[in-house]
């Protein structure tokens, strides 16, 4: 069979990417063309995304593919999720998406379910994890301070379809990046109706829900013309990039939780069914949506960010490390001697991560690392440590037993946290590939293009073609004991 050529843009919270994927023969090959800064860009005590930079990136690549000689059979975007422009009636973007972390959410959800709907009954409604980013959150304090935007806007597009449409001016709402936002019913699949008119917003804000492996459109023809690629379909794919990360999965059979790993760490199962009791309410654990008519049950813990954060700090001192220097570091500190939550509000958005790190381990009764290399293995300690925690979580609610633990995404390099993974939790951890999310986005185009028919038929051709590493469990022992008393500072209940 010829091969094909697909383009999947890949944008996270601090950088961005174009990727050219080639399928020929049941073999999968991709290869990075462009990489991009993506950065909040802060303005008058707000935090926003500069989407026509990154709109310009987006165009960088498309001519990049374009130098690359080969026929492309289409575009895919994913982004993160949770964050959203608006279109005004004329169809222009009105003004730059706000940033999750801005903290204009601050303390809204105890408001929200105040004055509009309990806690309870927004759970029940659409099963998402109660964080105060979520969409719902944003436009509940963006109407509460009449937001200029929120005010003229025609619709609202999500990150991935606000790109696409773009590109396209096609509208769409692709469902896995809808079902971030705590606004849809993951039962019925569309925006919930109440959740919004309880606040005055008018539901018809939203466009029409599409499924993975829609075709949203053609490129514009100025765009076509002017990067040299022609008028090449748009897909709708997996747009969260954590549910395109997840369709990457090599997994053999369901018995399996997935941790996509990057600056947030995203564990959990997949379900055939929203699991919305009041266990998963208990847990704070989301029901999302996922690739095939699954559904990705499953829970935010703060990942890398920490790290991200103190390589910052210390390299405004003058001091930075190489991944080889950090693991040695790490490796040399003593086990155990401080048991971080990475998960603690204080870390959100410190102006200064190492200090806050200091500030909780004196707040909570406990010894200041005082050496990068100690607070670099706390961090991957605390990340191991919470992992198991949010796993037992899942071990209860799987309809299924857990036998493997695959990580996905950037993190799945880290063999130093992959091991300590592996002997905190007490079973294998596959590492690879680290670039589910891409892969996944080229997969879901290939699902449209016809290349490929089932979510099983993906995996099986990405186990075939990606090279995985396997963690398995070391010194358990040890990692229970730490464990027990991690539980008990961070819960107040031993294990």
């Amino acid at each position: 069979m010829n091969p094909q050529h697909f383009i999947a843009f890949d944008l996270g919270a601090t950088s961005g990417r174009t990727v050219l994927g080639m399928l020929s023969n049941g073999e999968l090959r991709i290869r990075e063309l462009t990489r991009f800064p993506n950065q909040t860009l802060p303005l008058g005590g707000h935090f926003y995304w500069n989407i026509f930079s990154l709109y310009e990136h987006l165009c960088d690549g498309l001519r990049a593919a374009a130098r690359e000689g080969v026929a492309i059979t289409s575009v895919g975007i994913d982004t993160w999720g949770v964050d959203f422009a608006f279109v005004g009636g004329d169809g222009s973007l009105l003004g730059m998406p706000y940033a999750y972390r801005d903290p204009h959410t601050e303390g809204v959800p105890a408001e929200y379910f105040a004055n509009v709907l309990s806690r309870r009954e927004v759970y029940a409604r659409t099963g998402i994890q109660i964080m105060p980013f979520n969409s719902l959150y944003q436009l509940y304090a963006l109407r509460k301070k009449g937001a200029s935007q929120l005010a003229a806007a025609a619709k609202l597009l999500f990150m991935p379809d606000a790109l696409s449409y773009l590109l396209t001016g096609e509208m769409v709402t692709e469902y896995t990046i809808a079902s971030t936002s705590q606004l849809l019913n993951p039962r019925t699949r569309k925006i919930e109706p109440e959740l919004l008119e309880g606040i005055g917003i008018d539901p018809s804000l939203f466009c029409d829900i599409v499924m993975p492996g829609h075709r949203i459109g053609l490129l514009n023809e100025h765009l076509a013309a002017e990067t040299g690629v022609g008028r090449i379909p748009v897909v709708a794919v997996a747009g969260h990039d954590t549910a395109s990360a997840v369709a990457a999965v090599p997994a053999e059979n369901e018995h399996f939780a997935y941790l996509s790993s990057g600056t947030w760490s995203l564990m959990g199962i997949e379900v055939r069914e929203p699991v919305i009791d009041a266990r998963t309410a208990a847990c704070n654990i989301t029901n999302e949506g996922g690739v095939g008519g699954t559904t990705r049950l499953l829970k935010n813990i703060t990942g890398m960010w920490l790290l991200e954060e103190c390589l910052k700090a210390w390299a405004r001192e003058g001091k930075e490390y190489t991944y080889s220097e950090l693991v040695g570091m790490a490796c040399s500190a003593v086990p155990f001697g401080v048991f971080i939550d990475p998960d603690d509000e204080s870390f959100a958005h410190p102006g200064c991560m190492p200090a806050a790190i200091a500030e909780y381990c004196v707040r909570t009764g406990q010894k200041v690392p005082q050496t990068h290399g100690e607070m670099v293995r706390a961090i991957f300690e605390g990340l191991a440590l919470k992992y198991r925690m949010v796993l037992d979580d899942f071990r209860s609610l799987a309809p299924f037993p857990i036998e493997k633990l695959h990580v996905i995404g950037g993190g799945s390099k880290n063999a130093l946290l992959n091991q300590f993974t592996a002997d905190s939790i007490g079973i294998p951890v596959v590492a690879g590939p680290a670039e589910a999310t891409a892969i996944g986005n080229i997969m879901m185009q290939a699902w449209a293009a016809g290349r490929v028919g089932s979510l099983a038929e993906m995996r099986r051709l990405i186990g075939r073609c990606v090279p995985t590493e396997t963690f398995l469990p070391g010194d358990t022992r040890a990692w229970n004991l730490a464990y027990e008393k991690f539980k008990a500072r961070i819960t107040g209940v031993t294990a």
